[in-house]
């Protein structure tokens, strides 16, 4: 095999674009969001040994709410959160910052998965949104949060039918406050010559400054009585008599229960891993924008934006005024390895800058400050599942697929329902009790999301029509996104 990448990029397949290339020659290959002069210094690992109610493994989002919540839930309950880097540092810190209320990964995903279930996934998940923004209020975390909404754009002429459609089933559901924009409304919104219709969801998400989320919520756990290691990797879980036991690096932690957050890492629990497939998305920021520059293209009411291809782009302001625009490319690694150098793919970075002054070519001469990447685990279902180990002294949640900045809430508390042996409007969901299908081993997982990457491109570039490998996948409920 003569590389261990997988990329699904059509844009770089041609002639450099000179001012595409131009346009990323000043930029830091590092996250824009932990670029910040804000950034918390970070807090001493663990060294000895600890004892605790509950243990907490990851310092993203979905182990800091199981942590904040598990403390709103009882007080007195002692728990400690170890970090293998440092709060914020992978998947929580390098997204796009799109806060979205759906649980399922959008309605059409929901729909063809659980049904019956829709309409109660989405009124929880609209009120996990609703808690999420309590919850910023509540602990001052200021994390830029604006309830803006987002807005689904057609660049193809078959996906403004597909917008009529989802606007019909969220009018039939009854959920959101969802309106459908046809040519001319969109680019009263957002002016792009590429667009050409789009769904706009008034209140089922916000936008945040991701890495300030984490950091404000570590600090609200943290005065709740939370004790953080970072630097504090857990290396291996085993039973330790009516307890659990979670070595790391310099001791040892020692809980009567475990929350797994791990994301896009191997998981303690081994038979949960061939449920995840770790792929690399990225990111670029542009420098600021000037009054003239933000007039060109209008936003003056600030929405996240996503296209409604198979390989997406998604794109929002910042509260600097700079453009985030990340997505589209798909990388992969044999074996579903994690590693530092595979966060950036400057291939990647000049499609998606190709890309960006497709959209707005009123923009050209603006620089990007930042590029960037970070694994997402994606789940062949491409939302979270849920489940328990040890005779459920261990349990976790993964499988977010790159909309985990508000869905992790409500991982956490499913994590907490599943540990405390409730059954509660969450745990009797179906979403909650089944798992999804696993990725096969390789090499066959390495060709099967290939061939994969290739259909769903070729369907982008045939009007949607999805050939019979994808037609086959989605039969047997596998598949792949960004």
């Amino acid at each position: 095999m003569a590389t261990d990448a997988m990329t699904r990029s059509s844009g770089g397949d041609g002639a450099p674009d000179p001012s595409a290339l131009k346009s990323l020659a000043d930029a830091a290959y590092r996250p824009y969001w932990l670029d910040d002069p804000g950034r918390p210094r970070p807090r001493p690992a663990l060294v000895g040994e600890e004892r605790c109610d509950l243990l907490v493994v990851g310092g993203g989002y979905s182990g800091l709410w199981t942590a904040l919540i598990a403390k709103e839930r009882d007080p007195d309950r002692e728990v400690v959160l170890v970090e293998g880097q440092e709060i914020g540092w992978a998947a929580s810190g390098r997204n796009g910052g799109f806060c979205a209320a759906s649980l399922t990964h959008g309605l059409g995903n929901g729909a063809a998965r659980w049904p019956d279930e829709l309409a109660e996934l989405e009124r929880l998940g609209h009120h996990n949104l609703d808690a999420i923004e309590s919850a910023v209020e509540r602990y001052g975390i200021g994390c830029d949060f604006e309830r803006t909404g987002e807005i689904d754009v057609a660049t193809a002429p078959h996906q403004v039918a597909e917008l009529r459609e989802a606007a019909e089933l969220a009018a039939e559901l009854g959920v959101g406050e969802q309106e459908f924009l046809d040519r001319d409304a969109v680019r009263a919104e957002v002016d792009s010559p590429t667009f050409l219709a789009g769904l706009w969801d008034r209140r089922g998400v916000a936008m945040v400054h991701p890495a300030k989320l984490a950091w404000g919520l570590a600090r609200a756990c943290a005065e709740m009585g939370v004790r953080i290691y970072e630097h504090t990797p857990a290396e291996r879980l085993a039973s330790s008599g009516a307890a659990m036991a979670v070595r790391t690096p310099y001791g040892r932690v020692r809980a009567r229960q475990v929350a797994l957050a791990t994301n896009a890492f191997p998981s303690l629990v081994r038979r949960v891993r061939p449920y995840i497939a770790p792929v690399y998305d990225h990111a670029l920021m542009t420098e600021p924008l000037t009054a003239e520059q933000l007039d060109a293209i209008g936003w003056r009411r600030r929405q996240g934006l996503s296209d409604t291809a198979n390989h997406f782009h998604y794109f929002r302001l910042t509260a600097d005024q700079r453009i985030l625009w990340g997505g589209y490319d798909v990388v992969y690694r044999y074996g579903g390895r994690v590693r530092a150098e595979y966060d950036h793919h400057p291939a990647t970075y000049r499609t998606l800058a190709e890309h960006f002054f497709r959209c707005f070519p009123q923009l050209e001469g603006v620089r990007f400050s930042h590029a960037w990447g970070g694994a997402i685990d994606t789940c062949s279902r491409f939302s979270a599942f849920f489940g328990s180990a040890h005779g459920g002294r261990v349990v976790y949640a993964l499988g977010y697929t790159g909309l985990g900045v508000g869905a992790t809430r409500f991982g956490a508390e499913v994590m907490l329902d599943l540990l405390a042996g409730e059954r509660t409007e969450r745990t009797r969901l179906e979403m909650v009790r089944s798992k999804p299908l696993p990725f096969p081993p390789e090499p066959v997982r390495w060709a099967g999301i290939g061939i994969t990457q290739w259909s769903m491109t070729r369907a982008d570039e045939n009007g949607g029509r999805r050939n019979l490998w994808l037609k086959a996948m989605d039969k047997v409920g596998l598949g792949f996104d960004s």
